[in-house]
């Protein structure tokens, strides 16, 4: 028997899951990385840079991921 906990919980699971994978159809940033932020010219640290394509400090990025959600 399937009792109102168990949809719900099947609800929150099936919305995780569509989050995670729009996340994953995002394009991903590509080729070389800046060496200092676009924003505020701070510099972006090196295990960052290794990503690829990074133009942005995780402070900066964050703020603009922000302000894009709203």
């Amino acid at each position: 028997m399937v009792d109102w906990f168990d949809r719900a919980q099947e609800l929150e699971q099936r919305q995780r899951d569509q989050a995670i994978q729009a996340q994953l159809r995002q394009p991903r940033p590509v080729g070389p990385s800046l060496t200092h932020c676009q924003d505020c010219d701070n510099e972006i640290p090196p295990a960052r840079q290794a990503l690829g394509g990074m133009t942005r400090c995780v402070p900066c990025q964050a703020g603009h991921e922000k302000r894009k959600r709203t």
